[in-house]
């Protein structure tokens, strides 16, 4: 039987909800004076999307560290992000033990970010199932493909734009793989790579749509407008570099058994854990 199955970005969630409320100030410490505002959003956003999609099994996927594989092919990857606020740090395993209250998977593989992890069970159960993926990360787009779906969220709480197969060609310009070839040209600031020096989005986009890929695009280098033939032939060996970083591996050592996962929590274990915690006001959202 076919099951629906969600995959959180853990880390998307936690950073935006503590955001979310940290702009005023609202750390909602409780009474051991740890903040929990991360925590209490967190738990409003997966049981809004839940509530929304409807799934029958949920997986939550983190980052472990700071030092990946990326950070081992460029050094500077991701080196223009400041240390997290000190009350958001306390947040990242108390986040983690709500998450287990729930009977729910809490993935994470040392040396490789959450996306892959992402990625590789997405791959893994798309086969024979309907997967979805939460998050606020456009890289994710790229996994998009028969039998998976990925919803990003926007501004405000419920908002959600799905990408799908069906829709994506249509919303993005590209298909999804070639995201990752936009990413190898054009860089990404908050990931902190640059790409080619001197492309930006709609030049990458117009190169992408008129060559399907980079590979493409070199055999017909020639053929390119000499400004553009320059900054490539300058940049190559950050093309490549920027298009490696940009791919979400989808064979890390993962897997979770799904029935292991199913969405079907025991209310009690999960007010428990929330009442310690002091994040009483989100138990009401509870079914």
């Amino acid at each position: 039987m076919q099951q629906s199955i969600l995959l959180v970005d853990g880390m998307a969630l936690l950073f935006r909800g503590f955001f979310a409320t940290s702009i005023r100030g609202n750390f909602m410490k409780n009474e051991n004076g740890v903040p929990t505002n991360g925590v209490y959003q967190f738990v409003r956003y997966l049981l809004d999307a839940v509530n929304t999609f409807q799934p029958t099994h949920v997986i939550c996927c983190w980052d472990m560290g700071s030092k990946t594989f990326r950070t081992s092919m460029y050094e500077d990857y991701k080196g223009n992000r400041s240390a997290p606020p000190e009350e958001l740090i306390p947040q990242f395993d108390l986040v983690k033990e709500v998450v287990a209250a729930f009977d729910m998977p809490n993935i994470g593989i040392e040396n490789f970010e959450a996306d892959d992890c992402i990625g590789t069970l997405a791959k893994q159960f798309s086969n024979e199932h309907q997967v979805l993926i939460l998050t606020g990360d456009q890289d994710i787009l790229q996994l998009v493909e028969p039998g998976i779906s990925v919803a990003i969220m926007r501004k405000g709480q419920g908002n959600y734009e799905v990408f799908n197969e069906e829709n994506f060609l249509e919303k993005k310009g590209l298909a999804p793989r070639q995201i990752i070839d936009l990413k190898g040209l054009m860089g990404d600031t908050s990931d902190n790579y640059p790409g080619v020096k001197g492309i930006g989005e709609k030049t990458a986009l117009k190169l992408l749509q008129e060559n399907e890929s980079i590979d493409q695009l070199l055999e017909n280098i020639d053929q390119l407008p000499k400004g553009v033939q320059t900054k490539i032939k300058s940049n190559l060996d950050m093309l490549h570099l920027s298009r490696s970083l940009a791919e979400i591996r989808c064979d890390v050592p993962v897997t979770v058994p799904l029935e292991q996962a199913t969405w079907n929590y025991n209310r009690e274990n999960v007010v428990k854990r929330l009442e310690e915690l002091q994040v009483k006001s989100v138990i009401k959202l509870l079914s």
